[in-house]
């Protein structure tokens, strides 16, 4: 059995070339649509970015209670807390200095640059006890109760007080969820 020659005005040619119809095309768009809003809902970026945020906060918060560590080592004693340049919760480096180590900026030698929460107006808190031999170190995480490390199931943490509560250390309408502390201490 031999080959059917083309011919332009043959039915051989005519289907080779044909193409796809418009009915065809429309089938595959809706198919690969369907498709990219399953993989996208089933991914939840914006979950995603949250939880990556998180993340970050825990890693800033664990930067943080090293830097801690060694700061009591060096003045046996944890820095005092500061209210300065209109915010509170911050860290005071020890004399001669005594300066607000802002979140963000350098705490030489502790710190090249002291983490800040990613988000803008969120912010990390730090609190030491009355006599700067403990302190809690607080973040409000984005994920709230979906993640199995915050404190009271996404609520404030037990440790932060009343009237610590009415001000929102960790910035506007934020909960304190995740907290880190010094050894003594259970955020």
């Amino acid at each position: 059995m031999g080959q059917l020659p083309l011919r332009k005005s043959g039915t051989a040619f005519r289907n080779l070339t044909r193409g796809f119809t418009l009915i065809e095309l429309i089938v595959v768009i809706a198919i690969l649509s369907i498709l990219a809003v399953a993989v996208i809902v089933a991914l939840n970026p914006l979950d995603q970015f949250k939880k990556a945020n998180d993340v970050r906060r825990k890693s800033d918060l664990a930067q943080i209670q090293r830097a801690l560590e060694t700061y009591y080592q060096d003045n046996k004693q944890y820095p005092v807390m500061t209210n300065c340049n209109g915010a509170s919760y911050k860290i005071q480096s020890a004399p001669p200095g005594n300066s607000c180590i802002d979140w963000g900026s350098s705490w030489p030698p502790y710190m090249n640059i002291v983490p800040q929460d990613p988000v803008p107006g969120v912010r990390y808190a730090y609190m030491p006890d009355n006599n700067n031999q403990s302190y809690y170190l607080y973040a409000s995480l984005d994920r709230g109760s979906s993640d199995p490390q915050a404190c009271n199931k996404g609520d404030w943490c037990a440790s932060i007080q009343g009237s610590d509560r009415a001000n929102s250390p960790c910035g506007a309408n934020r909960k304190c969820n995740y907290g880190v502390s010094s050894s003594d201490q259970i955020p």
